[in-house]
């Protein structure tokens, strides 16, 4: 709970958890930013604090037991660009990213040029942004394309409890299972393709 109320409020924590998420379980990686807070000694992340901490000190607070990541040395790495990034290019004030765009096409330029943000962790995370949080500019859902539909449980900014993680879930062990289904097709394919042509 007391790591939701944080990912509520505050813009930076949303960044950071949307950060950490990857090759871990949603929840541990969401959980992390409020890990982070309580180790650094707050209640709230701060851009410029992060920014400014030695690297070593930061990867060791991030791998301290029980770790915030998988991979603690290199999130903290990544954490540290992208507040560096933040205090640079936004005065260390997370929000202001979205604050007052009008355009989705543009909100998905700035958050796909943060450190660590690739274009589908952008879309989804400006998903998140429309879905959950009202900020919805003017073509957000083209702008994060699949994750933007209504109705949709393909990501994080479809959860809003238990049953919608649960549903997230599943849709992503449907689209995993016709990956490999469809790989297997496409081998086997290839197998009779060559066994024709060899003989």
């Amino acid at each position: 709970p007391e790591a939701d109320e944080l990912l509520t409020r505050s813009p930076l924590a949303r960044l950071v958890g949307m950060l950490l998420d990857q090759q871990v379980p949603m929840e541990w990686a969401f959980t992390g930013p409020h890990t982070i807070a309580q180790r650094l000694g707050g209640d709230d992340l701060d851009a410029r604090e992060i920014a400014a901490r030695d690297p070593e000190e930061f990867a060791e607070l991030l791998a301290r037991k029980p770790a915030v990541h998988r991979y603690p040395g290199s999130m903290a790495r990544r954490v540290q660009q992208l507040c560096q990034y933040l205090v640079e290019h936004y005065d260390g004030d997370a929000g202001a990213l979205w604050r007052d765009v009008d355009d989705g096409r543009e909100l998905l330029r700035r958050l796909n040029a943060l450190p660590g943000f690739g274009k589908q962790k952008a879309q989804i995370f400006l998903a998140l942004l429309g879905k959950q949080l009202g900020v919805t500019p003017t073509g957000w859902r083209e702008a994060a394309g699949a994750y933007g539909e209504e109705g949709a449980y393909r990501s994080v900014a479809d959860i809003t409890g238990p049953d919608s993680l649960t549903r997230v879930r599943e849709t992503k062990q449907a689209a995993k299972q016709a990956t490999k289904q469809a790989t297997k097709q496409a081998t086997e394919q290839a197998a009779r393709s060559s066994a024709k042509g060899g003989a």
